[in-house]
C-alpha cells in the first residue's frame, strides 16, 4: 500500500510503500477514501521540522470503509463507513474494542447524512464541540475567537449552532475574515486593518470580552496571545488552544489577575454524546465544510498539498487528499 511519509529534512513529504496491515483481535482495517490535512499540527509539528517523523503521526483525520475485521469485533461489518483517527494512508488498522471507559475511540461510524468530503472534519469538530462545552458560554456573553484557521472556524460554527452569546472572530487574512463572515460570525475583526483590542473594547463598550479563545499558534502566536489578554474582561476566561509557537507566550502577571486561564483541556476522553453531536452538526450542514474546503488533491500529490498550505496560507484552508484515485 501507499502512505504519506516525512523523512529527514524540512518540507520533505513523500509517498512511500508500506506493508499491507492486517487487523488483529479487536481491530478493523479501514480503506481510505478522504483524509484532511491539519495545517496547525501537520505544518508546525511535522512539515517544518528537520527530523524524520513517524508515518503514524502524519495525519489524524481519515474517512473510509471497513474492509477487514479482526477476531472479537461484533459491532462493525465490512462495508461500514467510518472516520478514523489515523494517518494519511491507503489502509489503516485501528482498535475498536476499548479496554476501559477512559479509552479514546479511534474509529467512529459515520451517520447516513454525512458524506466522505465532510467526514474528515469530524475529529476537529468533536474537539470544537468539547472546547465550546467547557467554556460554558452564557446567552449574553461576548466570545472572541482569535484565529480563523480550521480549528478557529469550527469553534465559531459550533458556538453559533449552540445559539448562545455574541461570537466575534479575529484574523489577519482577508480571505479568512471574509469566510468567517459568510459562515455566520456576529462580528469579524480584520487585524491587518484595525487594532483588534480596540475593536473588541468598542464592541463591548470598554468592558472587554467575557471569553477569549486563542486559536492561533505558530510564529504569530505571542503577539496574538498578548492581545487576547488585553481584550479580556475582568472575571473573563482565556482559553488557550493554539500551539507550536516555539517560544514563550507573554503571560504578564498584572494582565491575568482577576481573570482565568484554561489550557486546551476538554476531559480525558471525548464522551459518546460529543461524538454524536459533532456528527449531527456535520450532517445537518451547520458545519459548512463545503465552504471550508478550498482544495482537493489526489494523494499522489501530497507534497504539493503540503507546500500549498505552507506557502500560500491566504489561499488554502481545508485541504483534502483523495485516496480513491488508487482504484482509477
Amino acid at each position: 500500500m501507499k502512505r504519506v511519509a516525512k523523512p529527514e529534512g524540512k518540507f520533505n513529504v513523500v509517498i512511500e510503500d508500506a506493508p499491507m496491515p492486517e487487523p488483529g483481535p479487536g481491530e478493523v482495517r479501514v480503506k481510505a477514501v478522504r483524509s484532511l490535512i491539519s495545517r496547525g499540527s501537520e505544518m508546525g509539528g511535522r512539515y517544518t521540522r528537520e527530523y524524520a517523523v513517524n508515518p503514524e503521526s502524519m495525519g489524524y483525520s481519515l474517512a473510509g470503509i471497513v474492509d477487514a475485521i479482526g477476531d472479537d469485533v461484533e459491532h462493525y461489518a465490512v462495508g461500514d463507513r467510518v472516520v478514523a483517527s489515523a494517518p494519511h494512508a491507503q489502509y489503516t488498522v485501528r482498535p475498536v474494542r476499548l479496554s476501559s471507559p477512559n479509552d479514546q475511540a479511534q474509529v467512529v461510524p459515520m451517520l447516513p447524512s454525512v458524506n466522505f468530503d465532510q467526514a474528515p472534519y469530524y475529529p476537529l469538530t468533536s474537539g470544537a464541540v468539547s472546547w465550546i462545552d467547557i467554556e460554558d458560554i452564557q446567552p449574553y456573553d461576548t466570545v472572541v475567537i482569535i484565529g480563523q484557521g480550521l480549528v478557529g472556524s469550527l469553534l465559531m460554527q459550533v458556538a453559533k449552532a449552540n445559539g448562545r452569546g455574541r461570537i466575534v472572530t479575529v484574523d489577519a487574512l482577508d480571505s479568512r475574515c471574509a469566510l468567517s463572515e459568510e459562515l455566520g460570525a456576529d462580528a469579524v475583526i480584520n487585524a491587518s486593518d484595525e487594532d483588534p483590542v480596540r475593536a473588541v473594547k468598542k464592541l463591548t463598550n470598554g468592558v472587554g470580552a467575557h471569553i477569549v479563545v486563542y486559536a492561533v499558534g505558530g510564529p504569530a502566536g505571542p503577539k496574538a496571545f498578548d492581545q487576547a489578554l488585553d481584550m479580556l474582561a475582568v472575571g473573563g476566561l482565556l482559553h488557550l488552544i493554539g500551539l507550536y509557537e516555539d517560544q514563550p507566550l507573554p503571560l504578564m502577571s498584572g494582565k491575568i489577575q482577576r481573570r482565568r486561564l484554561l489550557g486546551g483541556y476538554y476531559g480525558q476522553v471525548v464522551p459518546a454524546g460529543v461524538a454524536l453531536r459533532a456528527m449531527q452538526l456535520l450532517g445537518s450542514g451547520a458545519i459548512q465544510t463545503e465552504k471550508m474546503t478550498t482544495h482537493r488533491f489526489p494523494y499522489t500529490e501530497a507534497a504539493a498539498a503540503f507546500d500549498l498550505l505552507y506557502t500560500r496560507m491566504n489561499e488554502a484552508l481545508g485541504v483534502l487528499l483523495d485516496w480513491e484515485v488508487a482504484d482509477a
